[in-house]
């Protein structure tokens, strides 16, 4: 798979995408999800779910690709644990990148982000390269 990581950017930059629309749209036809589905569902995400400052809105629409690759059917107990496995694993790593996972603390107390949007972007873009680049090796 080519590197999309640019790609997730320029939606947010150049088009005006949230963060979550930005990384779910970007990747979207790699799992049947045609562009225009993919920003109403994650339209409602963007600026720490719903402008609430919690979870990064780039990580929230990474954790739905990985639902999207490697989500469970109806009564799949296991493949659920191992989702959530994923989820926390892909948070710990951007955790370990960008210093947080909330929005608030992203953009920082004063209002100058400490880790910017596009940042956040780009991290969440590359980690959920690295798994799906993984996973079909």
């Amino acid at each position: 798979m080519n590197s999309r990581v640019q790609t997730a950017v320029d939606l947010r930059e150049k088009h005006g995408y949230n963060c979550a629309q930005a990384i779910l749209c970007a990747y979207a036809d790699i799992f049947g999800l045609d562009e225009a589905a993919a920003y109403r569902i994650a339209e409602g995400f963007g600026t720490g779910m719903g402008g609430m400052g919690e979870t990064c809105g780039a990580l929230t629409g990474a954790f739905m690709l990985l639902g999207l690759k490697n989500g469970s059917s109806v009564g799949d107990k296991a493949a659920r644990a191992a989702l959530y496995k994923e989820i926390r694993d892909l948070s710990a790593a951007f955790q370990a990148e960008a210093g947080a996972t909330l929005c608030r603390e992203l953009k920082g107390q004063t209002g100058l982000p400490v880790y910017p949007c596009a940042k956040c972007i780009e991290t969440a873009a590359k980690l959920i390269e690295e798994r799906i680049n993984a996973q079909s090796k």
